[in-house]
C-alpha cells in the first residue's frame, strides 16, 4: 500500500482495502493510540482498561468479525458538554472502546489515501498540522494586507452532512464495497439519548474517530474551489476564513462561499457569518481575537480560562498553598503555552486576578471576609507567591519568542 499511495493506483480508485483495516498489525497499532487516549467507556460500560487486560482474545474477535462480515458497531452514548456563549451543550457521541478501536483502524488506511490530496489551507485533524499554522498564516496574510475577512460559520455542521454525499466522496477514491459498507455502519449506527434511542439520518458524530477525517473529505471540494478560484482561505476542520484585499473581493468570495455550501446541503450560520474590515472591527478565529494590528485570547477563551482557575482556587480549598498554586501552574502554562501571543496587559490583568484570588485563600485562613486586598498587598506581596513558584504569565511573555505566532 506504501508504494502504491507513491505510485498511484489505476485510476486513482483503490478496490481491495479491508485486509488492511482488519490486519492484526493495524488492529493492535490502533488499540495502542486508542489507550494513549483513554476516554470513556460506551454502551456495554468496557473501560480501555478491561479491553486490555484480555486484549489478545478482543482484537481477534475483532479481527474475525471484520474478516468475516460480520462485524456490527454499537450505539453511540449521547453526551453534552458545556458550549461557551451558550445555554446548549455541545453533543458528543461516545463510542465503546470496540468501536474505536475498529475506527481508527479504519482511519489508519483512509487517512494516507486522501492525505495526500488535500489543500494546504487545510489545517484541521491532519498529520503534522494544527491550530498554530493555521494562526500563522492568518497573521501572514493579515500583514500583507488581507484585511476584509469573510467569517464563515457552518451551521452544526457535524451534526447535518448529508450521508449519501459524503459517501459518494469516498466513493471517488475508494471502490472496496466492504469498506464502503462498514463507513455507512457508522454513520448510521444508534445513538443512546438518556432512555432514548435513535438512528441519525445526518451527519457525523462529534466524538467518533473517525468523523474528523471524513469531514475533511466532505469540505475537500470547496477547498478545491476556493484554491482555483484564487481565494485565501484559512479552514480548520468546520471553522474557516477567507482574507480578502477589498469589500468587493470579500462580497464576491461569500458568495462563492454560500453558493458551494448551499448546494452540499449545509447552511450557513445567518448572524455569525459576516464579512469585517479589521481596520474597523474584529474577528476571532480558533481562540484568538484579531483586531487592527492586534491579537489576543477572545473573550470567551479568557473566560474559560478563569472558570478553570475558579475552580482551583476556592476560598475554603482546605490544600496547602503550595499545593493550589502547583495545581494553578498546571492550567496556566497550558493555557500560556497557545495564548503567549497575546497582548502583555492581558498577562499583566491575569496575573493580578490570580493573587488576589490566591491572597483571599489566605486572608480566609486569618478568619477575614471578602477579596484579598488593601494590606493583603503588603502581607503577601507579588514577591511572595513568586518565591512559592507561582508561574508568572507577564514574566512567560517576556522570555516567549516574539516572532509570530511561532
Amino acid at each position: 500500500m506504501l508504494t502504491a499511495l507513491e505510485t498511484g493506483v489505476q485510476g486513482g480508485v483503490w478496490f481491495r482495502l479491508v485486509d488492511k483495516v482488519y490486519s492484526e498489525r493495524n488492529l493492535v497499532q490502533a488499540y495502542q493510540r486508542v489507550a494513549a487516549n483513554q476516554g470513556c467507556a460506551g454502551v456495554d460500560r468496557v473501560t480501555v482498561e478491561q479491553f486490555g487486560k484480555q486484549l489478545d482474545a478482543n482484537l481477534r474477535q475483532l479481527h474475525d468479525g471484520l474478516r468475516r462480515n460480520n462485524y456490527v458497531p454499537q450505539a453511540v452514548v449521547r453526551h453534552y458538554i458545556p458550549k461557551p456563549g451558550s445555554d446548549k451543550g455541545r453533543p458528543l457521541g461516545i463510542p465503546t472502546v470496540r468501536d474505536r478501536v475498529v475506527q481508527t483502524a479504519l482511519r489508519h488506511v483512509l487517512e494516507p489515501i486522501f492525505e495526500r490530496g488535500f489543500a494546504a489551507h487545510s489545517y484541521g485533524f491532519r498529520p503534522g498540522r494544527g491550530c498554530k499554522d493555521a494562526l500563522r498564516r492568518v497573521q501572514q496574510l493579515l500583514d500583507a494586507g488581507y484585511h476584509y475577512v469573510v467569517d464563515a460559520d457552518l451551521q452544526s455542521y457535524f451534526d447535518t452532512i448529508p450521508h449519501e454525499r459524503l459517501l459518494e466522496r469516498v466513493r471517488q477514491r475508494v471502490a472496496d464495497g466492504r469498506v464502503l459498507a462498514l463507513l455507512a455502519a457508522f454513520l448510521k449506527q444508534g445513538v443512546l439519548d438518556g432512555l432514548r434511542e435513535w438512528t441519525p439520518e445526518e451527519g457525523t458524530p462529534q466524538g467518533a474517530v473517525i468523523s474528523p477525517l471524513l469531514s475533511n473529505i466532505y469540505l475537500d471540494p470547496l477547498d478545491r474551489q476556493m484554491a482555483e478560484q484564487g481565494w485565501e482561505m484559512v479552514r480548520y476542520a468546520d471553522d474557516f476564513v477567507v482574507m480578502c484585499r477589498s469589500p468587493e473581493e470579500a462580497e464576491r468570495a461569500l458568495a462563492a462561499v454560500q453558493q458551494w455550501v448551499e448546494g452540499a446541503g449545509l447552511k450557513l450560520h445567518a448572524e455569525k457569518t459576516r464579512i469585517v474590515n479589521v481596520a474597523e472591527g474584529h474577528f476571532d478565529f480558533l481562540g484568538y481575537r484579531f483586531e487592527r494590528d492586534q491579537r489576543g485570547p477572545r473573550p470567551k477563551s479568557l473566560e474559560k480560562f478563569k472558570d478553570a482557575i475558579r475552580e482551583k482556587t476556592g476560598r475554603n480549598d482546605g490544600r496547602s498553598l503550595l499545593g493550589i498554586i502547583d495545581a494553578v501552574n498546571r492550567t496556566a502554562r497550558g493555557w500560556f503555552e497557545y495564548f503567549k501571543h497575546g497582548r502583555r496587559r492581558t498577562f499583566q490583568s491575569l496575573d493580578g486576578w490570580i493573587r488576589m484570588r490566591l491572597r483571599s485563600i489566605l486572608r480566609r485562613r486569618r478568619k477575614g471576609r471578602g477579596c484579598g486586598r488593601g494590606a493583603d498587598h503588603q502581607r503577601w506581596p507579588n514577591r511572595f507567591f513568586g518565591e512559592q513558584g507561582l508561574f508568572g504569565l507577564v514574566k512567560a511573555h517576556e522570555l516567549a519568542c516574539q516572532s509570530p505566532l511561532g
